[in-house]
């Protein structure tokens, strides 16, 4: 590595408040497989392998962070919560918070294609982040790095439930049980303009599942998908 990508990389971990030892490691978590392929005779590994550990840091840390913050909440609640919130869009739209596209080794397909702000590259890389500062430091620095980065997503959990991404995890549900991707269709609005309610109903394979409500399209859309979720759970 040359220096100026050492300072890169010194800045950034300065944004992720965690002072790295091994800026090789931390590297590798920055380096797309594509880059990789491309520069064979540089790079030794891109991040997948990092990526894979961080899933699993990921996974263990916002568990022990939900634990102690939700002492009410039982496993199916906490396993809801916890797919919320490390499913691939918050994770990019954090991605985006520190710019990690900015430090990413993209080859040049992805490069020219967006790749430093697509939602998968960016949702991997921070996987592949929490890896390396688990690699680099333990997991109280790694712990220490999640509480600090998904706390305003817990707030916002507290403040509004609702946050939960349903629609993302029907989809999951759905594509692992039936392979097919859940439908939305708007079947009524009511009220004045200012005032309205959608009804959007949620059907599987022409097969309609439940119904929601909301003052909005979204809210709507989210409340027929808690139902439908509830309700696959329960047959």
């Amino acid at each position: 590595m040359d220096e100026k990508r050492i300072e890169q990389l010194k800045k950034l971990s300065e944004k992720l408040s965690h002072a790295f030892r091994d800026f090789i490691l931390f590297n590798t978590a920055l380096t797309h497989r594509s880059y990789a392929n491309e520069n064979p005779e540089t790079v030794r590994e891109d991040n997948e392998r990092i990526e894979f550990l961080g899933d699993a840091v990921l996974q263990l840390c916002i568990s022990d962070i939900l634990i102690k913050k939700f002492p009410e909440y039982n496993e199916g609640q906490l396993s809801k919560v916890r797919a919320a919130m490390v499913n691939e869009q918050p994770l990019a739209g954090l991605a985006r918070e520190y710019r990690i596209g900015d430090f990413m080794l993209l080859g040049k397909g992805e490069e020219n294609s967006g790749g430093r702000d697509k939602d998968s590259i960016l949702g991997n890389a921070i996987e592949a982040i929490i890896g390396s500062i688990y690699l680099d430091g333990g997991y109280e620095s790694a712990l220490r790095f999640i509480e600090t980065s998904f706390q305003p997503l817990v707030d916002e959990w507290i403040e509004c439930p609702l946050y939960m991404d349903y629609k993302s995890l029907l989809q999951e549900t759905s594509q692992s049980r039936f392979k097919l991707v859940p439908q939305y269709q708007i079947v009524s609005e009511s009220g004045p303009d200012h005032d309205k309610t959608f009804t959007i109903e949620i059907s599987i394979n022409d097969t309609t599942i439940t119904a929601g409500t909301g003052k909005n399209k979204k809210e709507a859309e989210q409340d027929a998908a808690r139902k439908a979720l509830d309700k696959l759970e329960n047959t």
